[in-house]
């Protein structure tokens, strides 16, 4: 283009039209931005989340300087070596598997189940994890060395007062959620508890993954020193889920703002 114009004498509209060319592309100059500022917080915000991969970060950033184009973050991510180690999965067959309905209202249906980690004194504990469905909010993490079926109603009790009543539990068949006291509870409430098949914890999908990422997150990055530093901990992270962490299978909004975008505003006046 350059040597059209300089050269033969043809002006700029001209030797674009016999390049095939866009004017705006002959006048575009880049303007390289300075990457250190992305650079330092995405090492920052690595270091904070160790287990967070580009995508999730690349979110992170945005929220804090704007529009940051993702493949600029993952050329930065592997630069700094910060990839995340995969950890391997065990191959399954692929076999049919019954199509489940899924709740669509905020709310309706939770996902149950219970974790276990160790102190540093070597006693283990429990986490009894529960979560909406919907939302992938969670509602509580309750942590003790022991968690009896009695132990679960009060707790059931608790979230109950605070976020309301569901339709249905989706739990395991543990024994704390096939227990007479628990099955009582539940039918005066008018709650249905839905069993995943034996065996199958992919009937509960949610609380898999969910347990999954906590245990990733947070329980594998903590050094426990006492049962109530687990408690400190733990909420922390609850909260930091809820209210900061972003979700993929939510557009990348938190459980807290995918709720207050879902909730029905009131009719103009």
């Amino acid at each position: 283009m350059i040597y059209l114009v300089t050269h033969h004498g043809l002006s700029e509209r001209r030797a674009c039209r016999l390049a095939h060319l866009q004017r705006a592309t002959m006048r575009y100059r880049a303007h390289p931005q300075d990457q250190l500022v992305v650079r330092e917080r995405l090492r920052a915000l690595a270091q904070e989340r160790p287990r967070f991969g580009y995508r999730r970060l690349t979110v992170l950033l945005r929220r804090e300087l704007g529009a940051v184009n993702h493949k600029r973050v993952y050329r930065l991510y592997r630069a700094e070596g910060l990839s995340v180690r995969r950890r391997g999965r065990k191959r399954i067959a692929a076999t049919s598997r019954p199509t489940i309905s899924e709740p669509t209202t905020i709310g309706t249906a939770w996902s149950v189940d219970f974790t276990h980690d160790t102190l540093a004194n070597g006693r283990v504990f429990r986490t009894l994890t529960i979560i909406d469905r919907v939302s992938r909010a969670c509602h509580a993490i309750v942590v003790d060395t022991s968690l009896p079926s009695a132990r679960v109603i009060r707790e059931f009790e608790r979230v109950v007062r605070t976020v309301g009543q569901p339709e249905q539990i989706r739990v395991d068949n543990g024994p704390e959620f096939i227990s007479q006291a628990l099955d009582s509870w539940a039918y005066q409430r008018g709650i249905t508890l839905d069993f995943t098949r034996p065996g199958k914890p992919t009937d509960n999908g949610h609380i898999e993954r969910f347990n999954g990422k906590f245990r990733d997150e947070c329980l594998s990055q903590h050094w426990f020193l006492s049962l109530d530093d687990a408690r400190q901990l733990i909420e922390a992270w609850r909260v930091d889920y809820n209210a900061v962490r972003p979700h993929s299978a939510l557009g990348n909004l938190t459980p807290q703002a995918y709720c207050i975008q879902q909730r029905p505003k009131s009719p103009p006046l």
